[in-house]
């Protein structure tokens, strides 16, 4: 690897050299161990893949929360650790069936988002094109379709449309070097709808919308979620009700208190109190028919099987970005591809 990045370096000294790692270059933990000694500094990258295959059939039978965390950590301990060194990583490889009917692809997918959010972390989809003239791999392939493609196979639409959008929730950075358009904030992200929460009003229910319009909010040591300049906290008024914003945000107002719960970490639980005095533990969570934010009872926290969790799964992602920093991807351009 040493040799190869100074030979790189040695023919174009203006460029970044960029790193692959280990096993469908999925690991770079030998680095550890044995960091790469250079003549030069300041232009080296390292890079990783991922996809849901390869792990067996978890994603499918398992706890998606307990896989998410799993998968999460492997890649933090193979690749995402360099990240917390100040060394540049990026995902330079992955992708989805873009048909929509894989769950395990879609549950990586929701799961990835989310990493990819909090990281702040570069990266490359495979792939672009909708189908190929002659596909070599184990077999040669006359006219093959490509079910990752983000083109359909006559590359004049998309294949999926609802992918792509979720996808460009992540295409701009939340932060990083040169982009300082705001103070440092939370913005509540949503991977399963690649969007964020936002506020109509004091007096409105919560809803989703682009990430370039969120509301600027702080996690604060008492474990409440408020609106940046203002008093109003993210609280939670009973299951199967809407998450509003209230005045009332001390440690002792146990239904603005935020705390992460799962094994994914993206469970945003609160509590509430019953009639008979007792309390139970709620979970965010998004009405499917209103677009409303909502607190419902938590899913998938203990089960052991597979289960549907992605609903209740948020970020809460570091940002430097104004909310009027527009992103959108106009679909209507494919068409005349």
């Amino acid at each position: 690897m040493a040799k190869g990045a100074e030979a790189v370096h040695a023919a174009n000294p203006d460029v970044l050299v960029i790193i692959s790692g280990l096993v469908f270059d999925q690991d770079l933990s030998f680095l550890k161990n044995q960091p790469l000694k250079l003549s030069f500094n300041g232009k080296l990258v390292f890079e990783a893949h991922q996809y849901s295959f390869g792990k067996g059939p978890g994603w499918e039978i398992e706890n998606p929360n307990k896989m998410c965390a799993k998968i999460l950590g492997e890649a933090m301990r193979n690749s995402s650790f360099l990240l917390e060194q100040g060394v540049p990583v990026f995902l330079s490889e992955f992708g989805v069936y873009m048909g929509g009917t894989n769950l395990g692809d879609n549950r990586f997918l929701n799961c990835y988002l989310g990493m990819l959010a909090e990281l702040d972390m570069d990266w490359a989809l495979w792939t672009f094109v909708g189908s190929y003239y002659v596909s070599v791999g184990q077999k040669r392939v006359v006219g093959a379709d490509e079910t990752y493609g983000v083109l359909n196979f006559d590359w004049n639409n998309v294949r999926n449309a609802t992918i792509l959008h979720k996808i460009s929730a992540v295409q701009l950075p939340f932060r990083g070097p040169g982009l300082s358009e705001a103070k440092q904030h939370k913005v509540i992200f949503h991977p399963l709808t690649g969007l964020c929460v936002l506020t109509k009003s004091t007096f409105d229910p919560l809803t989703l919308g682009p990430c370039s319009r969120s509301d600027h909010w702080q996690n604060n040591p008492s474990m409440t979620l408020t609106m940046e300049g203002t008093n109003l906290c993210l609280t939670a008024f009973g299951e199967g009700k809407a998450a509003k914003l209230a005045t009332k945000c001390s440690s002792s107002s146990p239904n603005s208190k935020w705390e992460m719960v799962s094994d994914s970490k993206m469970h945003l639980s609160s509590r509430i109190h019953n009639n008979n005095g007792s309390s139970v533990r709620v979970c965010l969570d998004v009405d499917t028919n209103s677009n409303i934010i909502v607190t419902n009872t938590c899913k998938c926290l203990t089960t052991p099987k597979s289960c549907d969790a992605e609903s209740q799964w948020f970020k809460l992602v570091d940002s430097s970005r104004s909310s009027n920093s527009a992103l959108s991807v106009d679909l209507r351009g494919w068409r005349s591809l």
